[in-house]
């Protein structure tokens, strides 16, 4: 029996090593660290992504574990760069501000920034106001109707492509966004659908839609040119999602309808 339990033992720790990824090579670590230290671009403003802690004042969410377990594995410390946009963080890409970034990968962005497969997908839709004539999706692009987003929010970004009726109304942020609703301004407030829900309720006898208008592809990202650093980072996105610590970092969040992305062909 003692046989058994060192051959079954010596087994699972074979499969173990077959599966676990390689260590970062030194071009990989010198690319996604280059000054000693992992800068990892966070937008507070993607409240599925990053959670503060009004209490304690600490961060978390599905980022803020995918950032500090990567910083594990290239063996250097974590600095949390902080946005409340994803526009601004975005800018980041040209200054050199941040290694790698969480944002959702989008062709607008990819003149200055490499993307990894994503990692998680999050579904965005309209908020309309009480009383209002919009009940699904096609009532939305049409004449007449005016449509809220943040400036440069990925889902903003692909409105202003498909959108072909409806007037696209770029806010500086989510709640001047959600400010222009309420003053009537607009007649739809587009966003992710969980970021959505605290919005409703601040604003009795809103409705949010039925149904998607987009996935947003969550990735992550790294300033052009950092080859090798890509190359482990879209290694190491697939292995988190493969081994389940993207799903436990959802799970961990409490929001509903956000979902693992598929792994990469």
């Amino acid at each position: 029996m003692r046989g058994i339990a060192l051959a079954l033992a010596g087994a699972a720790l074979m499969v173990a090593c077959a599966s676990a990824p390689p260590p970062p090579s030194p071009a990989a670590r010198a690319d996604l660290a280059p000054t000693g230290k992992l800068r990892a671009g966070i937008n507070y403003g993607n409240v599925v992504l990053v959670q503060k802690d009004p209490a304690a004042g600490e961060s978390r969410g599905p980022a803020i574990d995918l950032a500090r377990e990567l910083g594990k594995r290239l063996g250097v410390p974590v600095e949390i760069v902080a946005y409340t946009s994803v526009g601004t963080m975005f800018d980041g890409a040209k200054t050199g501000a941040w290694d790698i970034a969480f944002l959702g990968a989008d062709p607008a962005r990819a003149g200055e920034i490499d993307f990894t497969a994503a990692y998680l997908e999050l579904e965005t839709t309209y908020l309309v106001p009480p009383g209002s004539r919009l009940l699904t999706m096609a009532d939305v692009d049409q004449d007449g109707v005016r449509v809220a987003a943040p400036a440069r929010a990925a889902y903003e970004l692909y409105l202003s492509r498909s959108l072909q009726r409806a007037n696209l109304v770029r806010a500086q942020d989510a709640d001047v966004a959600f400010e222009l609703l309420v003053a009537g301004k607009v007649e739809a407030l587009a966003g992710l659908r969980q970021a959505l829900v605290p919005l409703a309720e601040k604003l009795p006898g809103s409705r949010i839609l039925d149904g998607r208008f987009m996935a947003v592809q969550q990735a992550v990202g790294t300033p052009k040119g950092r080859d090798a650093g890509l190359a482990y980072l879209r290694a190491y996105v697939e292995e988190a999602k493969a081994s389940g610590m993207v799903a436990r970092s959802i799970e961990k969040t409490g929001f509903r309808g956000v979902a693992v992305a598929p792994r990469a062909q």
